[in-house]
């Protein structure tokens, strides 16, 4: 209960700077005194304070979560073993990431192919089908009405056990898409390395429910933020 009140004065204190224009001083003064980066959060407690939606454990004894498991495992081997084979696409792409809409597009199609589940790409609320941002998948058991949201993430095996930052979440009030109560599964699938050449190996099927997240609170800015007129002392860049 401490964490999620935590993360409610975090969005709380945002919430207000916005409402009540509290002066910059004083807000900075109050996210340092959070000690936001050393504390971490139900992921649960994360989504339900900033969509209002519940988010429920797995259960494999439940029928439409069995349903949706034994899809989720024909569907991803299927994308390993397509996307393997020599005249994959992936192995034309010069970086990894890329490779993620490759096995988002293959997930989308088997689980979709299942007669019992839905697959597509979650709408946000604006009621606009959204493929950035978590989460990448929306899956429904239409005789149950439950729903499932999934995110596959690609990793290089030897990193499995890294404390490199990969899972983000970033909740914004109008793009997002969290609209049911669901279950949130994360989809790991590791590859050999092998820059140009990637051969995916094995995955893992996580259970976000009791998923523990950490708030990274920075300020940040862009290019074009930076190197604006006003900013600079001198330039050699042609005007």
């Amino acid at each position: 209960m401490i964490k999620c009140l935590s993360f409610i004065t975090f969005a709380t204190l945002l919430c207000c700077h916005a409402q009540e224009k509290t002066d910059d001083n004083t807000l900075v003064k109050r996210l340092l005194a959070e000690d936001l980066g050393a504390r971490t959060f139900l992921f649960s407690q994360v989504v339900e304070s900033s969509s209002g939606k519940k988010v429920l454990p797995f259960n494999k004894e439940t029928p439409s979560h069995a349903v949706v498991l034994t899809q989720i495992k024909v569907a991803i081997e299927k994308a390993i073993l397509t996307l393997n084979k020599a005249d994959s696409p992936i192995k034309k792409l010069r970086r990894i990431n890329e490779a993620s809409r490759y096995f988002e597009d293959i997930l989308l199609i088997e689980l979709d192919k299942h007669p019992e589940l839905t697959c597509a790409i979650p709408l946000n609320r604006k009621g606009k089908a959204q493929r950035s941002g978590y989460p990448d998948m929306r899956i429904e058991h239409t005789a149950s009405k439950t729903v499932f949201y999934l995110d596959p993430k690609l990793y290089e095996k030897k990193s499995r056990s890294s404390s490199f930052r990969t899972f983000y979440f970033e909740p914004k009030t109008r793009t997002l898409k969290i609209l049911d109560d669901a279950v949130h599964l994360l989809l790991g699938i590791s590859h050999d390395g092998v820059d140009g050449d990637w051969s995916f190996t094995n995955w893992d099927l996580v259970d976000l429910s009791t998923f523990k997240v950490r708030l990274k609170a920075e300020f940040q800015a862009s290019n074009k933020d930076l190197y604006r007129k006003e900013n600079l002392i001198e330039s050699s860049t042609e005007k």
